[in-house]
């Protein structure tokens, strides 16, 4: 008789989940990804997957930010997310049903906050 883990039980049957940051619940369909893990209305994540999208292997848990929106070379948006528990770093695709006003303040915000003075930019 083989055991398994409750988790990954849960898992397999799992249609949705209550996004940590906004409590909305959202369903794992998601147009455009096949392994949804942020939250279409606050861009907030968990940290779950390890090594790659989808195999839900992290033990660490905890809340993923999102800090920054990348672009592929195809045009495809990715949202880069840092977990608040361990730091790592990690990019999910943009899912067909994201917020697009919060995806487009997440890519402008380092223009908005830049590292250092925009006076620098000016030239002497």
């Amino acid at each position: 008789m083989s055991r398994r883990d409750p988790r990954s039980r849960a898992r397999q049957c799992a249609t949705s989940f209550r996004c940590l940051n906004c409590r909305l619940d959202v369903s794992l369909d998601a147009p455009g990804t096949a392994h949804r893990n942020h939250c279409p209305n606050c861009l907030w994540s968990r940290h779950v997957d390890d090594r790659v999208p989808g195999d839900r292997a992290s033990e660490c848990r905890s809340r993923m930010e999102p800090i920054s929106i990348a672009v592929r070379g195809d045009g495809e948006w990715v949202v880069i997310h840092r977990c608040t528990g361990c730091g790592a770093l990690s990019g999910n695709r943009a899912a067909g049903d994201d917020n697009p006003l919060l995806l487009v303040r997440t890519a402008v915000g380092p223009l908005a906050r830049p590292p250092f003075p925009l006076e620098r930019l000016a030239g002497s």
